[in-house]
């Protein structure tokens, strides 16, 4: 077996029928804004924050009895291991060959994979809820939740990591004698198994990208391929959960457990990139549609029922109730990355964004030291929970915590997203203040892996504060013979609105590369010479989004976007209660003026409403009319003997402004509160009276 080259590639590396290929691991990189806070973040906060709660939690205690170190009882989830590996591949990503700045981070990683090496069985076999055979936990005696594939497919991604990123094989090495494991057990054809919970199918397509075995990639297939012939079963949740009762070519919507379902079409649609079974492909495009057309929370959130953290029916999309848990944001993203790279299209990188810069922003606190699970579009002031996945607050750390790891793993590689090629063109995929090491493009125009004089190479300046702003300003550092495709979303394109462009300062008509070309890039041909300034506008300025009539409980609603941002109403920056108003029904948004951009996304909007609830216990719960009548007495409201619902009618309320933030940013508050992202709307026209914000 011989591997690829270390330090070459991200998380995915090329794939061998991809329309788009990924950049090589140090192509791109962040220089400043948003995106380099994240980074900074990280390193200063998330990561030693993490390190610490996998020692209280126990998820260290666990690995060190398997060696004979700990005589601690196995704590946590039957998972536990995987919050370890998913940690691990951040701080390899993290670090990347920047060894000496992160001598802490390093010293845990060392060290934990020096303990996962005299941990494993001789065998290859490597599971602490299972490797110590305690009770009736034996290995392999539960693959509907016993998640054991599920954490070996972490263990690859980590030990890919550390080798693309650290040039260390070690953790990688731990992986693959797992593997070969597994192989001997369950990689024939008389072997019916799969995991209940995918993810190793993912981490086995790219191992074979890093080790060319072709086992590798078989038992990707098999996995994949088996998957719906019955071997889970009804289980707890029912054969849907699992995606276990249909195979994936018969399957048309997105259903069961979230994260699982979005993790498997990852794996689906690397097994298309390297197989080429367009059948494969064709399955994934026809869920992808059911999802982005009946399933998907404006917030790129996908799963909307709390019992079995599970897709609903069509249009099944509950703002209060949304279980959207960060985790799916995350597998959403990995998705949509894959099918950008197998297609080229621009929707999948529009979705990716949209997750982002909402659901996924928002599972994570603006000091990095907390978390949210779920993520709903509306929290009641009085909201109470249950369960801590469902606590309406962010939290430190949780019992089952596959969320946080997965942040920071996430947040680590974000910059291999920055960019694609194809043949002489690169796609400027997503707009951060970046630099892009471009392909050298060589005398045929052809690109080229020889670095000597003859090919041309050049570096690619990318200045911005999107998504605060729509403006992208690109710079070349020297002369570069490629063509840039630039990605303009929908939002900036649709409605009336397009994107304008420059080159050194001359506008480019519609007819060449001012318009959207090739579903939703802009095309700018070069050569271009050294010091070629582009500039790139994008339509920011916030709008009004209004809901499908058949998502029940949307009607009559509105909410707010701006840009790739979708806002909300949170009480901590409002003095009028947020549950006693309607938005006017011809309102407009506009931007606090002097307001600052709030956490480098974007700055506080305003629009006008009508408080038409004042008193919401002095109105009936139902009435026998369907509009509010002014004047009815408390007392008939209550009776419901007025038959009125006791609210004030639009002509008669009180106005005023709502003060909205970035969905990704609310929470931050020293208390929760209440929040909401889908307003409801006034039906009579008002004009509204700009005031000065307010906070509560």
């Amino acid at each position: 077996m011989t591997l690829t080259s270390a330090r070459s590639t991200g998380p995915l590396a090329t794939p061998r029928r991809a329309r788009r290929q990924p950049l090589d691991a140090d192509a791109a990189s962040f220089t400043s804004g948003l995106h380099a806070s994240w980074l900074r973040r990280n390193v200063d906060a998330s990561l030693p924050h993490g390190i610490a709660m996998l020692e209280t939690a126990g998820n260290l205690d666990n690995l060190r009895r398997l060696a004979g170190e700990s005589d601690a009882p196995f704590r946590g989830q039957l998972f536990a291991d995987s919050d370890v590996y998913k940690t691990l591949e951040a701080i390899a990503w993290q670090v990347g060959d920047a060894e000496a700045q992160h001598p802490e981070l390093m010293r845990f990683y060392c060290d934990t994979v020096g303990l996962l090496e005299r941990a494993q069985r001789d065998d290859g076999y490597l599971d602490s809820a299972y490797q110590l055979g305690e009770g009736d936990a034996g290995p392999w005696t539960n693959f509907t939740h016993g998640h054991e594939l599920y954490c070996l497919g972490h263990l690859l991604q980590a030990g890919i990591a550390g080798y693309r990123a650290l040039g260390d094989d070690r953790l990688l090495g731990v992986g693959i004698r797992f593997v070969d494991l597994v192989i001997d057990l369950y990689g024939g054809p008389e072997s019916d198994v799969y995991c209940g919970h995918p993810e190793i199918e993912t981490a086995l397509v790219e191992l074979y990208r890093t080790t060319g075995d072709e086992r590798h990639l078989d038992l990707a297939e098999a996995f994949i391929r088996r998957r719906g012939s019955g071997f889970i079963g009804e289980g707890v949740y029912g054969a849907q959960y699992y995606q276990d009762d249909t195979s994936v070519l018969d399957t048309d919507i997105m259903r069961g457990h979230a994260v699982r379902a979005l993790y498997l079409n990852a794996g689906v649609t690397d097994l298309y990139l390297e197989r080429g079974d367009e059948a494969l492909l064709d399955a994934m495009k026809t869920q992808w549609d059911d999802l982005v057309g009946k399933r998907l929370y404006l917030t790129g959130g996908t799963g909307s029922r709390h019992r079995d953290e599970s897709f609903g029916d069509a249009y099944e999309l509950p703002s209060e109730r949304a279980y959207a848990e960060t985790c799916a944001g995350i597998a959403l993203i990995n998705w949509a990355w894959r099918l950008h790279v197998a297609t080229g299209e621009s929707r999948y990188l529009d979705a990716a964004e949209n997750a982002l810069y909402n659901v996924v922003s928002a599972g994570i606190s603006v000091d990095g030291l907390s978390y949210f699970y779920s993520n709903p579009l509306q929290r009641r002031p009085d909201h109470g929970a249950s369960q801590e996945e469902s606590s309406g607050r962010r939290l430190a750390w949780y019992s089952c915590a596959c969320c946080p790891p997965n942040l920071m793993r996430t947040f680590a590689s974000l910059q291999n997203l920055l960019a694609t090629s194809g043949g002489d063109t690169v796609q400027v995929a997503n707009y951060a203040a970046s630099s892009i090491r471009l392909p050298r493009i060589d005398a045929t125009g052809a690109t080229s892996t020889d670095e000597s004089a003859d090919a041309e190479a050049a570096v690619l300046h990318v200045d911005t504060d999107y998504p605060a702003s729509g403006s992208v300003t690109l710079r070349f550092d020297d002369a570069w013979a490629g063509t840039l495709e630039l990605r303009v979303p929908e939002w900036s394109r649709t409605g009336g609105r397009r994107a304008r462009l420059t080159v050194d300062g001359e506008p480019r008509d519609s007819a060449s590369a001012n318009a959207p070309v090739d579903s939703g890039w802009l095309r700018v041909e070069g050569p271009f010479a050294a010091d070629t300034v582009i500039r790139l506008e994008l339509d920011v300025s916030p709008s009004l989004v209004f809901p499908h009539p058949r998502i029940d409980g949307l009607r009559g609603s509105v909410a707010v976007r701006r840009g790739p941002l979708v806002y909300c109403v949170d009480q901590t920056d409002n003095a009028v209660d947020i549950e006693t108003v309607d938005v006017a029904a011809d309102a407009s948004v506009v931007e606090v003026s002097g307001s600052e951009i709030v956490g480098g996304f974007g700055p506080f909007l305003s629009i006008a409403a009508l408080r038409t609830l004042p008193d919401p216990a002095a109105v009936s719960l139902y009435s026998n009319t369907p509009e509010p009548i002014a004047g009815a007495s408390p007392e008939a409201a209550a009776s419901g003997s007025s038959g009125s619902s006791g609210a004030i009618p639009a002509s008669q309320a009180e106005k005023a402004r709502l003060i909205l933030r970035p969905y990704a940013l609310w929470g931050n508050g020293p208390a929760p509160a209440a929040m909401r992202v889908w307003m409801p709307r006034a039906s009579a026209p008002a004009h509204p009276t700009p005031t000065d914000r307010t906070t509560a």
